[in-house]
C-alpha cells in the first residue's frame, strides 16, 4: 500500500502523472498561509501610514527570530506526529542559566556551548523516555516543561541583567542594507537554522524517515527504517533549537528570567500549524513554518499600528486562525485519503 501522506518517493512514480495534472493538495495549507500573509500586509499598507516601510517588515524577523528557531525544532517533532510542550520552559531555563553563569564571571565561550548542550540533553532525555518507555509525547514533554521551569525558578526567581561584552555585542550588532534598514545577527542565525533544517528534511535519509514516521510509523518500521532512533533525534533537535532560541532571546532581552517565554510552546505550535504542517504528522514544510511565524508577527504589527487595541487581541486572532487552518487541514486530508 502506498502511503500518500508521505512525500513522493521514487517508487511512487505510478501516481506521479496524476499529481502533475493539478495542484498537490499538500501545498494548499502553505499557499493559504501565503495568501493570508499577503492579505494582512495589504490591509496594513492600506490603513496605516509608513506600514509599507521596509524596516517594518524586517522588524517581524528581528522581533521573532527566537520564535522562528523554536518553531523550526517543533516542526521536526510535529512531522513525526509528536508534540513538545517543554520548549518555552527550556528557553527560560537557558536565559536564566546563561545570565547566572555570565554574572558569576564565566566566559561566554564556555557558557554558550554549555547552555546549548543543556537543552540538547533535555531533548535527548525526553525522546528516550518517549521511545523506550512508550510514554505519550504530551506527558513526557509536559514533565520536561515542569522540570525546566522549576530548575529556572530554583536557580533564580529574579530577572538577571546580562552585561557580558560578547552578549551585548551580539545584541547590538546590526547588518545594514541601507540607512534605517537593518536586521540583527539573531535573524541571520535563525535563517541559517531554517535553511539547514529545510535541507535535512528535503534531501537526507533522516528527513525522509521523519516524514515516513508521521505518515505511518508501523509501515516505516516494517520498511526497516530507524523509527526509534529518529524519534529520539527529533526531540533532540527540538531541545537544541529551544536552547538556541533561549540564547537568541537573551540577546534580544539582555537578561535572564525564569518567567521568560511563558506560552511560547503554544506560539510555536500555532506557527507550525498555521504554516500548513499537519498535526498528525507526515506532511508539512519548514517554509510554511516561516510563513506561520510571519503571520503571528504581522498580527502583532497591525495591532501595534492600530494603537487602541489590547495585546490580547493577538491571542484572539491566532485562536481564530488556528481553528480555520485545522479545519482546512482536515478537509485536505479527507480528500487525499
Amino acid at each position: 500500500m502506498i502511503d500518500i501522506s508521505a512525500p513522493p518517493q521514487p517508487e511512487t512514480a505510478a501516481v506521479t502523472p496524476r499529481r502533475r495534472r493539478g495542484l498537490d493538495r499538500r501545498h494548499i495549507p502553505v499557499l493559504a498561509t501565503l495568501g493570508l500573509l499577503a492579505f494582512m500586509y495589504g490591509l496594513g499598507v492600506a490603513n496605516y501610514d509608513n506600514f509599507s516601510d521596509a524596516q517594518v517588515f524586517l522588524n517581524i524577523f528581528v522581533d521573532n527570530a527566537f520564535l522562528l528557531v523554536v518553531a523550526a525544532g517543533m516542526t521536526f517533532v510535529i512531522l513525526t506526529g509528536g508534540i513538545d510542550l517543554s520548549v518555552g520552559a527550556v528557553v527560560a531555563l537557558t536565559t536564566v542559566l546563561a545570565a547566572t553563569l555570565l554574572d558569576a564571571g564565566w566566559p561566554a565561550a564556555v557558557v554558550l556551548p554549555l547552555v546549548l548542550l543543556m537543552g540538547t540533553s533535555m531533548g535527548l532525555g525526553m525522546g528516550a523516555v518517549i521511545h523506550y518507555f512508550k510514554v505519550e509525547p504530551f506527558i513526557a514533554t509536559l514533565a520536561g516543561m515542569f522540570l525546566a521551569r522549576g530548575l529556572a525558578l530554583l536557580i533564580n526567581r529574579n530577572s538577571i541583567p546580562i552585561t557580558d561584552p560578547f552578549w551585548t555585542a551580539m545584541a547590538q550588532e546590526r547588518i545594514r542594507f541601507a540607512p534605517g534598514i537593518f536586521i540583527s545577527t539573531s535573524v541571520v542565525i535563525a535563517l541559517v537554522v531554517v535553511l539547514i533544517g529545510a535541507y535535512v528534511l528535503a534531501y537526507t535519509r533522516f528527513g525522509r524517515t521523519v516524514y515516513a514516521i508521521g505518515g505511518n510509523a508501523d509501515s516505516a518500521l516494517l520498511m526497516g527504517l530507524p523509527v526509534g532512533r529518529t524519534r529520539i533525534a527529533v526531540y533532540t533537535v527540538s531541545g537544541f533549537c529551544s536552547s538556541l532560541g533561549g540564547v537568541l532571546l537573551s540577546f534580544y532581552m539582555l537578561s535572564g528570567y525564569s518567567l521568560h517565554a511563558q506560552g511560547m510552546e503554544l506560539d510555536a505550535i500555532a506557527a507550525v500549524v498555521i504554516g500548513g504542517t499537519i498535526l498528525t504528522g507526515g506532511s508539512g514544510y519548514l517554509l510554511g513554518t516561516v510563513l506561520g511565524v510571519m503571520v503571528l508577527g504581522m498580527i502583532q504589527t497591525i495591532i501595534a499600528f492600530q494603537g487602541d487595541l489590547s495585546s490580547w487581541w493577538t491571542k484572539i486572532v491566532i485562536g481564530v486562525l488556528l481553528f480555520a487552518f485545522i479545519v482546512l487541514q482536515r478537509l485536505v486530508t479527507r480528500r487525499t485519503s
